[in-house]
């Protein structure tokens, strides 16, 4: 059992990216600062997939869990700066130009990221990527729980 669960966490996570990647190369869609953000947790649930089906216990499955849970968690603040909910990272967000200056109104949009944070560039079922990514991530972090689970039960006291 703890085994299916690692393959399916891991593969969950390995879908993820690779959809991400078929959006950013094939889909033409460049992500932005936060979308890479998200990326990283699976990576590392991925790194830690192989150790954990060669090793007993529960604290790599663990370690993967949270690599999910961190990129759903980011996906849900990045959904927050998509809705206008707070402000995201000055670096790839629109920032107010009131009472800026001529001269500094061209720094700033000289100075702006190719790829906005706040906008959203693909929506399905009025969710974005970000939304879709915190509701997947979710699940296999909930996957990786379980593997940990019965890799704690399966060590002999």
């Amino acid at each position: 059992m703890r085994k299916t669960l690692i393959l399916a966490a891991a593969a969950g996570s390995a879908g993820l990216l690779l959809g991400a990647l078929g959006f950013q190369y094939l889909g033409e869609m460049p992500p932005c600062k936060l979308c890479y953000w998200q990326r990283y947790g699976h990576v590392a649930a991925l790194v830690l997939a192989l150790p954990a089906l060669a090793l007993r216990g529960a604290a790599l499955p663990l370690l993967a869990g949270l690599g999910a849970a961190s990129s759903a968690g980011i996906g849900a603040y990045h959904t927050g700066v998509e809705r206008g909910w707070w402000e995201g990272p000055s670096s790839c967000s629109s920032q107010s130009i009131e009472g800026l200056s001529p001269e500094e109104l061209v720094e700033q949009i000289m100075a702006a990221p190719l790829v906005r944070c706040d906008e959203v560039p693909w929506e399905m079922l009025g969710l974005s990527m970000a939304s879709w990514n915190v509701l997947a991530s979710l699940g296999i972090a909930a996957l990786w729980l379980l593997a940990a689970r019965a890799g704690a039960r399966a060590i002999p006291a």
